[in-house]
Formats: C-alpha cells, sequence, structure tokens
C-alpha cells in the first residue's frame, strides 16, 4: 500500500502508535505510564551541585532524581521548573532541562525567549507574512513562539486556537512554579498526542495485526537485519549500542562499501524502531579510509529525516565509527508482549 497512514492500538494492555509509510513500519511509540514521558513539565527542588560538571541534582516527585546540566547560579533548595528530555539509564538520574518548551502541532511557546519565529522550512514569503499576523496579536510580548512548519497552509482558525491553548497551558504551569515539594505538573506526550503532533497523514484506530505491525515488532528479538548488499546486527549493552556491519558472502571488490552504504541508510530506522540511544558504535565492513567520507554522507542523509537527535562523533583509531543519539525512548525488545 502507497502513502502514509498512522495507525493507534495497544500493545499488551499499554497505548501505541505505528506509522506506516509504503506499508512498511517506519516509526512505533509505545506509552511508559510507570516512568516520566519525556516533555513532563515538573517543579523540582535544587538538591546539590555536581562540582566538575556545571550541573545540579534536582529532587523530583516520589523520591526520584534528576540530572540538571545547566546548574550554575542555583542553590540547594530552590524551586525550578524543568522539563524531562529523556528516558533514563538503568540506576542514574532522569536527565530534564531549565528551558521549558510548550509544544503542540502547530506551535512551540516559550517563554524565556522572546521573540516569533516561523519554521525555515515555511519558503512561502506570503505564507510567512500571514502566519506573522495571525499569531502576534496572540502571544504575551514577554514571551516567544515558534510556528511549525504545519501551520503553513493550515487553518487560521485552528493555528489560533493551538495559540491560545498553549498560551493557556503555559500561563497555568508558570503560575505553579513556586512551592516548597517537587510537584508533577504535566504529564508528558502519550503515544497517540505524539503522532497527532509530528506524523503526517490519515490516522486510524486499531489495525496493527492486519498492518502487519506485530509481525515487525517480533522481527526486532532477532539482531540480524538483511541489507541486500551484506548485513547489519544492532545489539545493546549495558554501556552502549554496537552496529556490526559485514559483506556475508559477498567476496568481490565492491562488497565492503556497497554494505556499508546499505548499513547507514538503514541504520538511522532500525535504532528508531528499537528505540535505542546513548553512545553508538558502528563497527563498518573493512573498507580504505578514502571511502569513510562517502560513508559518513550516506548517513548524514538518512538521520536528516530521522527525528531523534543523533550527532556522529567521528572514526576511532581502530575504524569505528561513534555516534551519540538521544534517549527519547525505551528499548522496545524487552517491553513486547510475550505472545508477539
Amino acid at each position: 500500500m502507497k502513502g502514509r497512514e498512522i495507525l493507534l492500538d495497544t500493545l499488551g494492555g499499554v497505548e501505541a502508535a505505528a506509522l506506516i509509510v509504503d506499508g512498511r513500519l517506519e516509526d512505533v511509540l509505545i506509552d511508559a505510564p510507570d516512568r516520566l514521558r519525556p516533555g513532563a513539565i515538573l517543579r523540582a527542588i535544587c538538591d546539590r551541585p555536581m562540582k566538575g560538571q556545571g550541573g545540579m541534582t534536582v529532587r523530583l516527585p516520589d523520591g526520584a532524581s534528576g540530572f540538571l546540566r545547566q546548574g550554575r547560579g542555583l542553590s540547594p533548595g530552590q524551586p525550578l521548573l524543568v522539563q524531562v528530555t529523556g528516558f533514563a539509564a538503568e540506576g542514574k538520574a532522569v536527565p530534564v532541562t531549565a528551558k521549558v518548551l510548550f509544544k503542540s502541532r502547530y506551535v512551540i511557546v516559550t517563554p524565556e525567549a522572546p521573540g516569533l519565529n516561523i519554521s525555515r522550512q515555511v519558503w512561502d514569503e506570503d505564507e510567512r507574512v500571514r502566519l506573522h499576523d495571525l499569531a502576534a496579536p496572540l502571544l504575551p510580548a514577554e514571551w516567544g513562539l515558534i510556528l511549525r512548519s504545519a501551520a503553513a497552509g493550515a487553518d487560521p482558525d485552528a493555528v489560533a486556537a493551538d495559540i491560545a491553548g498553549m498560551v493557556d497551558l503555559a500561563g497555568a504551569v508558570l503560575g505553579d512554579a513556586a512551592g516548597e515539594v517537587p510537584e508533577l505538573l504535566t504529564e508528558g506526550d502519550t503515544p497517540r498526542e505524539i503522532a497527532w503532533r509530528d506524523w503526517d497523514g490519515p490516522v486510524r484506530e486499531g489495525g496493527f495485526a492486519a498492518a502487519g505491525v506485530q509481525d515487525a515488532l517480533a522481527a526486532l528479538r532477532d539482531p540480524v537485519i538483511d541489507l541486500g548488499p551484506g548485513r547489519m546486527s544492532v545489539e545493546p549493552t549495558r554501556a552502549l549500542v554496537a552496529v556490526d556491519i559485514d559483506t556475508g558472502g559477498d567476496t568481490s571488490p565492491a562488497a565492503a562499501l556497497k554494505a556499508n552504504l546499505a548499513a547507514m541508510k538503514a541504520l538511522p530506522r532500525a535504532l528508531r524502531l528499537r528505540g535505542l540511544g546513548g553512545q553508538i558504535v558502528v563497527d563498518a565492513a573493512p573498507m580504505p579510509k578514502g571511502q569513510r567520507r562517502q560513508v559518513e554522507g550516506a548517513l548524514k542523509a538518512a538521520l536528516r529525516s530521522d527525528p531523534i537527535e543523533t550527532a556522529l562523533a567521528g572514526w576511532t583509531p581502530l575504524g569505528h565509527l561513534e555516534l551519540q543519539r538521544k534517549r527519547e525512548r525505551l528499548p522496545v525488545v524487552p517491553r513486547l508482549p510475550e505472545d508477539l
């Protein structure tokens, strides 16, 4: 089936959303109701500075602990609005930021960054003027607003309602910033809300089984991915995610380059579907150093359409390509139902 489709269903009784592109599972989101979701906003209480790191630990509700990288100028006991930026690794503090954003389908309200900005993906100058004139009267003078690319061509009443809703939410949350105890102020986005906000396409309730989503997720238990020209294995460890590329039975002179290029194209989707982040170490099929730039270029091109922030750290002396990927999601495979 050609085109894009968003499916809203459940897995093991937990809310989930899937993005299908041309009949293939392209992304999946599974809720984690027992964890602080990324995007959740809390009143935290500063605990103690982390010397040498420039950060500070903060106390969160229910005895949880968070880590704030930008901790300068803060003192223990001080209340602070923070937003969860990702899931914590096992045994570590929840990563948070003091730069709180209120993000919706059409807009992002930025209370601490004044100004009205429009996504660079909106190229048409007349449309940019229309959006600016629509949004400017609705924004408090001391706040900032980013109009997302989805606002281009959207119904003006819908955009205005989105702005008003986010401004009201921001005002309510900022009004609760003061206090002596940690408190959860917003719960973060569920898979349904993220799918509505960030994905394009018609939405359908149910349909995981019929669309092959369950089969595609079950296949993730096998770390080996057939690339056509070679294969790639993606295996998470406690310290990092190890990616190995090999040429299979192909012994031709161009086999390594073909396998590496195919792997770079497939890697963002492989990591996204598995919910893997942190340090990624890629052991490429052996190739001349002169081909590394071509391989890097293929990976950068593939990452442009990937929604998760990923930085290339470069090549190690042993010939491994290292990446740092934001931990926006929990690993998917350990959370799949046993009967899947």
